[in-house]
């Protein structure tokens, strides 16, 4: 495959018969307009999007742009990689060096905390997160203010009763810990779960949620296929993170919610359900999470 066809996008996957939605995805960081990316989705029957932010300018503009779309609801949350670079102002957090800047120390944590509450209370802002731990890119210089920043945003989600939305990277330990400690949200879901069958019945009878990526398609993710077989159907649901993790064929190209349908058509296989039977839980339970 040359460079360029492996930067071009992926083609068109047949269409789902039932609608579906992305639970988790970037379109601040995907190519072309807002407008097309809906629109290029909409046709293979992916409906409808929760817009995730991960700063407080993508978190402003999450909440903006599900304001201006009516199938677009917003998640806002400073990424776990972002609390340590606002205290401390170093590439700890997860960011290279030249995104670094002079911390601001605990009460530029607050502050950007502040603000991630006040998006939260907006009636067509469905959740906070992505939340939670990283530990694949952080040292222990930064994991005190990522646990702070976690704690605090699961806080948040209860007080304005919407949705928690966990990134857990390397941390399945210390993120069910850190739930049971603070007392999880009425709703919280898992995006990109990366956990094993183990985790996953953990999960289950916490009444967590769990949203499969393009990563349940790759070769070397059966714990993750294990993971699936034993959720419950009614706790399953399906994102991209794009433009993250493109589920094969496509591995390594950019990602977008139109191709939700290649990584329904490989859950269903793990599942042995018939597509139509996974979508329409997939569309329910997303609402059901998301409360929309």
């Amino acid at each position: 495959m040359s460079p360029a066809s492996h930067d071009a996008p992926p083609p068109l996957p047949e269409p789902l018969a039932v609608a579906v939605a992305d639970s988790h995805t970037h379109l601040d960081m995907q190519g072309g307009t807002v407008e097309e990316a809906l629109r290029k989705a909409a046709s293979v029957g992916v409906t409808t999007v929760v817009q995730v932010g991960c700063d407080v300018k993508g978190s402003r503009w999450a909440a903006e742009t599900a304001a201006a779309y009516d199938n677009v609801h917003a998640a806002v949350a400073l990424h776990p990689n972002e609390a340590p670079r606002i205290v401390h102002g170093d590439p700890g957090g997860g960011w290279s060096r030249q995104e670094a800047r002079a911390g601001g120390g605990e009460a530029a944590l607050d502050e950007a905390l502040a603000e991630i509450e006040a998006l939260a209370a907006l009636e067509h802002v469905r959740a906070v997160g992505e939340t939670g731990l990283d530990y694949f890119r952080t040292g222990p210089e930064g994991m005190a203010a990522q646990e702070r920043s976690f704690r605090a945003h699961i806080e948040i989600a209860k007080r304005q009763g919407k949705a928690l939305v966990i990134h857990d990277r390397e941390a399945h330990a210390d993120v069910l810990r850190i739930l049971r400690e603070e007392g999880a949200p009425e709703r919280t879901v898992f995006h990109c779960y990366s956990g094993d069958a183990e985790m996953a019945r953990a999960c289950a009878a916490a009444g967590y949620y769990m949203s499969f990526a393009g990563t349940v398609t790759f070769k070397n993710a059966q714990p993750l296929r294990d993971a699936l077989a034993v959720a419950p159907l009614e706790l399953v649901l399906v994102e991209t993170d794009a433009p993250y993790l493109t589920p094969a064929p496509y591995r390594g190209r950019p990602n977008a919610p139109y191709l939700i349908p290649l990584t329904v058509r490989a859950m269903a296989a793990v599942r042995g359900l018939d597509e139509d039977t996974l979508c329409e839980a997939l569309a329910a339970n997303t609402a059901r999470a998301f409360a929309y």
